[in-house]
């Protein structure tokens, strides 16, 4: 690690809690380089200097830095699961459950599960909390304006239901963005609730280091209720999950014991 950019991760934890060294260097680092060349910044001190004193400039490292790509009911055999199998076992008995949707990014993600439990009951009774480290991000999350791309998954008649057809794209309806809690969150540094039956987390984890990983599926695991089941994407399986207190339910979804 080059001493430029090795004196830019401690600044930036300094000021702002988010840790570079547990992201995979490579990866982070060509993002921000690129970044850092597109805006003239010789190094990655003057191009720290630079985004401290200047809040658009700081956003815009945020976005770089997180990788907001998504689209609702991504992977949809997954969905599929979790609608069959997953949920009528957590719901088994009970009339509402405690939801959680990390790494969120542009909402696609919690405002796909809303529409899943919908399935299940009433919508009104749905309560998501939703979080994401990028705060532009979850503005856009808010918004629920989404283009035509990100729902190629949606099945027709959840389309019909709960999007309204825009000029510029559809637009979510608001009893699906009442059900959700949009929140900025530091997955890394930030302290977690608890007592939840499911918490998804997917297309994150790849980003982080191995030591980031294992100090997150513990705290995933310290976060779930027993039996409840963290749901990961589908590059991220976890191999020892018996040293976080999960076992395997169904492929990529994994129960706390």
């Amino acid at each position: 690690m080059s001493q430029d950019y090795e004196h830019f991760i401690l600044n930036v934890k300094k000021k702002t809690a988010i840790d570079l060294s547990l992201y995979k260097e490579a990866q982070m680092k060509r993002r921000l380089d690129s970044l850092r060349s597109k805006k003239g910044y010789p190094d990655f001190q003057s191009f720290y200097r630079a985004m401290s004193g200047n809040e658009d400039l700081f956003n815009e490292f945020l976005e770089k830095m997180t990788i907001n790509v998504s689209e609702f009911y991504r992977n949809a055999k997954r969905w599929e699961v979790l609608e069959r199998k997953i949920l009528p076992r957590l719901l088994h008995g009970r009339s509402r459950l405690k939801l959680w949707s990390a790494a969120c990014s542009a909402g696609e993600e919690p405002y796909t599960l809303a529409m899943v439990m919908s399935k299940f009951m009433p919508i009104r009774n749905v309560s998501i909390l939703a979080t994401d480290l990028d705060r532009a991000t979850l503005e856009r999350a808010k918004l629920g304006l989404y283009t035509e791309r990100s729902l190629k998954e949606v099945p027709a008649d959840i389309l019909s239901r709960y999007f309204v057809k825009e000029p510029i794209g559809y637009q979510v309806k608001e009893e699906i963005k009442r059900t959700v809690e949009f929140r900025q969150q530091n997955l890394l540094a930030d302290r977690f609730g608890n007592q939840y039956d499911l918490i998804i987390c997917r297309n994150v984890m790849i980003y982080f280091t191995e030591e980031a990983k294992n100090e997150l599926y513990h705290k995933f695991s310290q976060a779930l209720k027993p039996g409840g089941v963290l749901f990961v994407g589908s590059t991220e399986q976890i191999f020892n999950p018996a040293i976080y207190q999960f076992e395997p339910e169904d492929t990529f979804f994994y129960k706390k014991i």
